[in-house]
């Protein structure tokens, strides 16, 4: 059997991979000494897969719970998934312990990908020292870039939030946590709870109460902090079996005339844009909980 060490090792792993491309505002730095403020930079990844942090105790973005579907090397057409059987539905043999094995099979085609966009305010002349400029992309606007992406997947029209047959868990049960709850119901449904989706104040508070988001973490489970869930909530799932995020494998940075209203006062735009769409194979699998 799998340890949790070594499940938390392999996401390690997972996460790991995904870092090994060059940071992205080097390349925007060369094109901009030969094209200034008319600078547009397309690349060939998704620059959200480059961002390293040189922090002690990271926070992992949404997209590093995914399976990662770069539709650019693997160009797929259709995705299948199954659906929950409704009650009075024609009865099958063995559901009554294997809830999986009365679920529908479907088909449907890989949905429109989401464009999410990020802008910073460029402070006047920062380019003028490339190191500070290139720290800046990087760590500003690809940092805010990150954040927009976890309100695709998460909570914006098309996020998880939004997607049918994700279920609502309010009861604890047997277990004193609806966490615990939903991870059980999960496996007995015949896949496993490999990840959490939490508010930071939600997962401080557990953290001050006792040791549940300690036993998680031990058990493997891959903890996300973000805002972008409601405090008093949170998604439990099987993140990696039973959902997909299907990504365009390419993204543009570029200086841009931002929209009325996206800065405190007038200046320079930089904006970023990555292209991508998270769909759930296994919508039994995942549970909204009440905390």
């Amino acid at each position: 059997m799998q340890q949790a060490g070594e499940l938390k090792s392999t996401m390690a792993e997972v996460v790991a991979g995904r870092k090994s491309e060059t940071l992205p505002a080097r390349m925007f730095l060369t094109a901009f000494g030969r094209d200034g403020l008319a600078t547009r930079v397309e690349y060939d990844v998704t620059i959200t897969d480059s961002l390293t942090s040189s922090r002690r105790k990271p926070r992992h973005p949404a997209r590093n719970m995914l399976k990662v579907v770069d539709l650019s090397k693997d160009p797929r057409r259709h995705y299948w998934h199954e659906i929950p059987a409704e009650p009075g539905e024609t009865a099958v043999d063995g559901a009554g312990v294997r809830q999986e094995a009365a679920n529908r099979f479907g088909m449907s085609p890989v949905p429109e990908l989401l464009t999410t966009t990020a802008w910073v305010q460029v402070p006047d002349g920062l380019w003028q020292d490339a190191d500070a400029f290139e720290s800046f992309i990087n760590y500003r606007l690809i940092v805010r870039l990150a954040t927009a992406e976890n309100d695709t997947i998460i909570s914006a029209p098309g996020g998880l939030l939004g997607l049918p047959h994700i279920e609502r868990l309010s009861s604890a049960g047997l277990f004193g946590s609806t966490i615990l709850a939903a991870c059980n119901e999960v496996e007995q449904r015949g896949c496993t709870a490999d990840g959490l989706i939490i508010n930071p104040a939600d997962y401080y508070r557990l953290l001050a109460g006792g040791r549940l988001i300690e036993q998680v973490e031990g058990n493997g489970v891959f903890i996300v902090r973000t805002r972008l869930v409601d405090q008093g909530t949170a998604i439990v799932g099987d993140f990696g079996h039973g959902a997909q995020l299907f990504d365009a494998g390419r993204s543009v940075i570029e200086f841009a005339q931002a929209p009325p209203g996206t800065f405190a006062e007038p200046g320079i735009g930089l904006k970023a844009e990555i292209y991508e769409r998270v769909v759930v194979n296994l919508p039994g699998t995942f549970f909204v909980v009440s905390l």
